[in-house]
């Protein structure tokens, strides 16, 4: 598509979600919304999103990106195809809401492409970036029940380490959200982890880390960390 014609369906777009007024659920539903370029393939779809993303400030339309996103996150061959394109769009997150639906579509492609995806999470682990960072823990496991493939142990406490003295509360919060459900995919070793590392984890991410803990060994590691 010529980017001439990016114009038309942008604007509608922007008229139909500017009309919303309501939650996240509402507007999940009205994404659901027939546009006049519905009927194209998803790669001219996909075209007409990004252009979206990468224009517009507005958060509730990069929200409807995303919505579009979701509807193909079961279908591998379009996981393969949105990856070296919304790769791009995590450059443009600023808040944590934005960053954690990227993390829904992200952790389902690095299920199918598991090499070139940890390769990214891996740089933005080291980027300057909160939500980079962020975003290279939360994208690991997202939630666990969600998927059947997990990446090993090693290669997510290769990202969680690193970040334990990271200063900011949003990227503390991401790496006691990945212990958390670290700890549903490899208990033992987790439950190793966090008592090996139990007085360089932040108050936030403990607080995070052991909520699906049993109430013993929830005791058993508050008191290690006093």
């Amino acid at each position: 598509m010529k980017q001439a014609n990016y114009l038309i369906p942008i604007l509608e777009i922007q008229t139909h979600v500017g009309a919303i007024r309501g939650n996240v659920p509402l507007h999940r539903r009205e994404s659901k919304r027939v546009y006049s370029f519905s009927g194209l393939t998803f790669t001219e779809q996909l075209v007409i999103w990004d252009e979206l993303w990468h224009t517009s400030d507005d958060f509730w339309m990069r929200v409807h990106a995303f919505f579009f996103l979701e509807r193909h996150m079961n279908n591998e061959a379009a996981l393969r195809e949105m990856w070296p394109v919304i790769v791009r769009w995590q450059d443009q997150v600023d808040d944590w809401g934005l960053c954690d639906s990227l993390a829904k579509i992200y952790t389902r492609i690095l299920v199918v492409m598991p090499n070139e995806v940890y390769a990214q999470l891996e740089k933005w682990n080291k980027d300057e970036d909160l939500w980079k960072r962020r975003q290279s823990l939360v994208s690991l496991l997202y939630y666990s029940r969600t998927k059947k493939q997990h990446p090993t142990f090693n290669q997510v406490e290769r990202l969680v380490t690193p970040l334990l003295q990271d200063k900011e509360y949003y990227v503390q919060k991401g790496l006691g959200w990945t212990l958390r459900e670290l700890y549903n995919v490899y208990p033992g070793e987790t439950l190793a982890w966090l008592k090996q590392h139990i007085r360089s984890i932040s108050s936030i991410a403990f607080t995070i880390a052991i909520e699906k803990t049993n109430q013993v060994t929830r005791d058993e590691l508050k008191a290690l960390r006093k």
